[in-house]
């Protein structure tokens, strides 16, 4: 039992890794400006930030399933989409 548990929260922290890079590579690709160039300093920086978030939040959005395995919304999507963020982190 204990490693069917560890072995499922390995799988989980490598999903959300695999997601987190590939929101980094996605955000990266995005970081440019209305002149065509790319961003650089503060301003890669805040859009990167804003980005990964939004990305994350996404992917949290689409996991937000009730035990039924129909999608949640209201208050209980939010407190999924929540404490999915925070676990991200």
């Amino acid at each position: 039992m204990k490693s069917t548990v560890l072995t499922a929260l390995i799988a989980a922290c490598a999903l959300l890794a695999g997601q987190a890079f590939a929101a980094n590579a996605d955000c990266e690709a995005k970081a440019v400006g209305k002149d065509g160039k790319p961003l650089a300093g503060a301003a890669k920086s805040s859009f990167m930030k804003k980005c990964e978030k939004e990305a994350g939040t996404a992917a949290c959005e689409a996991k937000a399933m009730g035990k039924d395995g129909k999608p949640l919304a209201g208050a209980a999507k939010s407190s999924f989409v929540k404490k999915c963020m925070a676990d991200a982190k």
